[in-house]
């Protein structure tokens, strides 16, 4: 019986693991995802999920061109079928953008046609909208297990996942995304923000636009530069 009882235990724990990195930012039990450099690293990478969203993109891109900070946007296929013209915007101002699918499932619990169907849509949508595909992938809500990034390499894309998050999806003040993300700055950081809603076009943003603005301001006066995961990336390798 107590062996019994400890077997359980360990294959629920087991199991309980194994959930946790289907999920976890950092995890890599599923496949090599990047979430920044060391934290030596003086530079910081500002990453924005769901859009491209009117207006709150286009005010994010006035806050970014006014501090010279580029950023990276992982953006849902379908918005960037309904605004083209704040995708290109985007590239045209130096930021990067990246595939967060066609419609923003949780992967982990769709059929790999379906997982690969949102990959290729958005991809293509990316495509048709700046001429080049993404290089770049992050899962909606960080879900993956192994066929999802089978797939992601198969269409010889990078996942990206984040180790701070300003969790501003929900927050009630700019001040709370601000505090949130701040006190986790060590260097190297990839900060996980939102200018749209996965829901539908047109998620107030307001808050994130105003933390971003103070974010930049904190961390210039400290020493650290903003840059893209795809500069990011481009570091590591030429490191290694």
């Amino acid at each position: 019986m107590i062996i019994s009882a400890v077997a359980a235990a360990t294959v629920a724990a087991a199991a309980s693991a194994a959930g946790y990195q289907t999920m976890a930012p950092t995890g890599q039990w599923y496949g090599r995802t990047f979430c920044g450099l060391p934290q030596s690293s003086e530079q910081l990478a500002l990453t924005y999920d769901d859009g491209p969203n009117d207006p709150h993109t286009l005010k994010l891109l006035d806050v970014l061109a006014k501090h010279n900070v580029k950023a990276t946007f992982f953006l849902i296929g379908r918005y960037v079928r309904m605004r083209p013209d704040i995708v290109r915007e985007l590239v045209q101002a130096g930021h990067v953008v990246g595939n967060h699918t066609q419609n923003h499932p949780l992967l982990i619990f769709q059929p790999a046609e379906r997982v690969r169907r949102e990959l290729e849509e958005c991809q293509a949508a990316i495509s048709e909208t700046i001429g080049s595909p993404a290089m770049l992938f992050r899962p909606p809500f960080g879900g993956r297990r192994p066929a999802v990034m089978r797939i992601v390499g198969e269409m010889a894309m990078k996942a990206v996942m984040w180790n701070i998050t300003g969790y501003d999806w929900n927050a009630k003040s700019a001040d709370d995304i601000e505090n949130m993300v701040s006190r986790r700055v060590r260097g190297g950081n990839v900060i996980l923000l939102h200018d749209g809603g996965h829901l539908k076009m047109g998620a107030d943003r307001s808050r994130t636009v105003e933390a971003t603005e103070r974010l930049i301001k904190k961390f210039h006066a400290q020493g650290y530069s903003f840059v893209t995961v795809q500069q990011m990336l481009d570091q590591q390798r030429a490191a290694n």
